[in-house]
């Protein structure tokens, strides 16, 4: 189970950071010569706006790869501070996540959360760090900060419907994966998990 979370962390930390140079790409070009008439450009939307307008999609979507796809895309906004510091930190901290070096992504992040203390993902890579150092009720409490700041959060869900099952209270699990889906109803990955849970919950009730 390390070895996915870290194949996870390590792919958001991938996202992120082409995120932000695809970003930064579309930054300072001109407008077109040939069109003095255009107008200025208008100004480029929010990361919580983004989040909303992936959200609304995610819930229409029918498809499983353009659900996949969007979770990308959800992924990579949840690691946009709209700070240059706090993407940094929290870069900085996935890599020493990567090559476990702990107590320094404790560091890196506990600086991040008091830097923006109301960022959601700064919380939830602490949870995901608290979770891979075995500390799950460290890490249930910073879901809960997430969840505060980011309801929606499915990464943040995920993990927790991970320590409930691991806690062996799966009917709890199982109700935040149905949540889950509510939100991402085609992901593949909270599909299987529920599905696994709806089997296990069914024959303890027989």
């Amino acid at each position: 189970m390390r070895s996915r979370a870290a194949r996870f962390i390590a792919s958001l930390t991938l996202l992120g950071l082409s995120a932000a140079m695809g970003a930064r790409a579309e930054e300072g070009k001109p407008l077109p010569r040939d069109k003095p008439e255009a107008q200025e450009a208008p100004a480029p939307k929010s990361p919580a706006e983004i989040r909303a307008e992936l959200y609304e999609r995610l819930a229409a979507s029918k498809d499983e790869d353009e659900t996949q796809g969007l979770i990308r895309l959800l992924f990579a906004t949840y690691s946009q501070s709209g700070s240059d510091t706090g993407d940094l930190l929290l870069e900085r901290a996935r890599k020493a996540m990567l090559a476990k070096d702990f107590d320094a992504a404790g560091r890196i992040l506990d600086a991040a959360i008091a830097i923006l203390p109301d960022w959601a993902e700064g919380w939830n890579a602490r949870a995901t760090l608290r979770w891979l150092d075995d500390d799950y009720d460290g890490s249930m409490a910073d879901i809960a900060q997430t969840l505060k700041r980011e309801p929606r959060h499915i990464g943040a869900l995920s993990g927790m419907a991970m320590i409930l099952a691991q806690r062996d209270k799966e009917e709890d699990a199982l109700r935040v994966y149905e949540h889950i889906l509510a939100i991402a109803p085609h992901w593949k990955s909270a599909e299987e998990a529920a599905d696994k849970l709806r089997a296990k919950v069914k024959g303890q009730e027989l």
